[in-house]
């Protein structure tokens, strides 16, 4: 069923067991630069768990490239712990490469030791609120010798491959991008030479590096910003990093500072392949999709369609180690899906958080939430049967307890429901019956339409209960909060309710801002009777969007 996605590919002399790969994604859980033991617990888990290749990072290459809660190869003194950790990932049958990375503008002084950022010229940045130093000629040639120093010690290490970020905003997209990049000599200006600072970070890795070693680049297929480049520019770009000797290219969308949507749920699944197409048809060494691909059975439809030679899980792997595994043995049911919140992979690491995730509590912490057999089995009790509930009752079981739930609803998933159903988080749903396929399959007592009492406690006289019964919405004390006319969101987006078409929302958070959306919803033509009119150009392009937007 997945024969494509489960071929070896070979990436010079580099050869996969399969082709899926696990992007770097910044965690920003090191110390000093260095790899710490949960590094290795993290990356080991995944490749026990088969993924083909693992690329680390990002990691800083100088003192003025990121934060010192990155992992850093910019020093010698890193090699023991990267060794180390090349052999641990490698003894599981995985490749493991390391993605050097330089924020340029995108660095925070403050996470630098005071010391202002740097770029191609001193455009401020949205993203920091901060000017960078533009960068002198000799100083470009320095970071360049630095990205070549950093893929040295990569190689010297024993990973197997190098990449190099050049995309989402970072330095070397703001040499490319007309937008950051004023210089008015051999590095600005026109296309061919704002190309020039990466072409030539590329040929000094490969001087560095030597014939054989791998470099893949991470490129933006489109960068989403008005003004920016897009997909035409990109296959210049590759086409030009294959002729220095680029041996594949990975393909994202968008900068930090688009409006665009990348890795959240309201992006279509798949939504950004047609870049990597693009590119791919551009160019003749391997390519790769990424970007809310969470399915391998989506996977192997873009491998054999020929859009894409390996496919980018990234936050797949956050969710489910075991997800290659699982895959490769036909069970799709049992893989915890990515839903894209990005509330714990993505939202921290702006509060300089470590990593986290929603639907895998082990995430982060995969050498301490170790789910072992009990040496001493218990009666559990778990009242509520929403995520929390029905992850407590199922780790309860795989540890070998005895266990019972109770839920007041007639159905499992409490709020998971009410939050799947403003428009484009349709995914909360996944996780609800993934959660619930999982505890049908382990020996639990399920009671549904039963609100747990002192009685049933008294009846199941548990050696333990476990309290999961949720929050409840708060309600203002407002004057005339008690009229009939003044509903609770739960109610709307549970559609219990009609609200006419003039409604006032009180309360801008998330759930406020969520109910918004799905009554502005409401009514408007869905994607499928889009594509219809457009196919067939029934309606002018104005009436489509006020179709799309008003629903007439």
């Amino acid at each position: 069923m997945l024969k494509m996605l489960f071929s070896p590919i070979k990436i010079k002399n580099m050869e996969l067991r399969n082709r899926i790969v696990m992007p770097a994604m910044h965690f920003l859980n090191s110390w000093e630069g260095r790899l710490l033991p949960h590094h290795f617990d993290y990356f080991v888990e995944r490749a026990k768990g088969g993924v083909g290749l693992i690329i680390i990072g990002g990691c800083t290459i100088d003192e003025t490239s990121g934060a010192k809660n990155m992992i850093s190869v910019a020093e010698d003194k890193f090699l023991p712990e990267l060794s180390a950790l090349a052999q641990a990932v490698q003894a599981h049958g995985a490749k493991i490469a390391a993605q050097l990375y330089h924020a340029g503008r995108y660095a925070h002084s403050w996470l630098m030791g005071g010391k202002q950022s740097v770029s191609s010229s001193p455009v401020r940045s949205k993203f920091t609120g901060e000017t960078p130093r533009e960068l002198s000629i000799p100083e470009i040639k320095q970071i360049q010798k630095n990205y070549a120093l950093a893929a040295g010690r990569v190689k010297k290490a024993g990973f197997n491959a190098v990449e190099v970020i050049a995309s989402a905003g970072y330095l070397i997209s703001q040499f490319l991008s007309p937008l950051v990049n004023r210089r008015k000599d051999e590095y600005g200006g026109e296309y061919e030479n704002r190309m020039r600072f990466g072409l030539e970070v590329a040929q000094e890795i490969r001087r560095e590096v030597g014939p054989d070693f791998p470099i893949i680049f991470r490129v933006a297929g489109n960068e989403f910003m008005e003004g920016g480049l897009g997909n035409k520019e990109a296959q210049i770009f590759c086409r030009e990093l294959e002729k220095v000797g680029v041996d594949m290219i990975n393909v994202t969308g968008g900068w930090h500072e688009t409006r665009i949507p990348q890795i959240t749920m309201n992006l279509p699944r798949g939504g950004f392949v047609y870049l990597a197409r693009g590119i791919k048809e551009a160019i003749s060494i391997p390519v790769m999709a990424c970007n809310r691909i969470n399915d391998p059975l989506l996977a192997e439809k873009i491998l054999r369609s020929g859009q894409a030679d390996l496919i980018g899980f990234a936050r797949s792997l956050i969710a489910d180690p075991e997800l290659p595994n699982k895959a490769f043995w036909g069970r799709f049911e049992d893989i915890n899906y990515c839903i894209a919140c990005n509330q714990g992979c993505f939202d921290p690491i702006f509060e300089q958080k470590p990593q986290t995730c929603l639907v895998n509590p082990r995430a982060g912490a995969e050498g301490k939430l170790i789910i072992r057999p009990t040496r001493l089995k218990k009666k559990i009790m778990v009242i509520g049967g929403g995520p929390a509930g029905m992850e407590a009752a199922r780790v309860a079981a795989l540890r070998g307890h005895k266990v019972s739930l109770y839920e007041k609803k007639e159905h499992l998933g409490g709020q998971l429901p009410l939050a799947a159903a403003p428009p484009g988080r349709q995914e909360f749903l996944t996780f609800a019956r993934y959660l619930e396929k999982q505890l049908k399959k382990l020996p639990i007592t399920i009671y549904l339409n039963t609100e747990a009492t002192a009685l049933h406690v008294d009846l199941e006289n548990p050696d333990v209960v476990i309290l999961a019964t949720g929050a409840e919405p708060i309600i203002p004390n407002l004057k005339g909060v008690t009229q009939s006319h003044v509903v609770r969101a739960w109610d709307v987006l549970a559609e219990k309710v009609e609200t006419g078409r003039e409604v006032v929302i009180i309360g801008g958070g998330a759930v406020g801002l969520e109910t918004a959306l799905f009554l502005a919803h409401q009514g408007t033509i869905d994607p499928e009777t889009l594509y219809f009119l457009m196919f067939n150009q029934a309606e002018p392009v104005e009436n489509l969007n006020s179709l799309l937007y008003r629903g007439w």
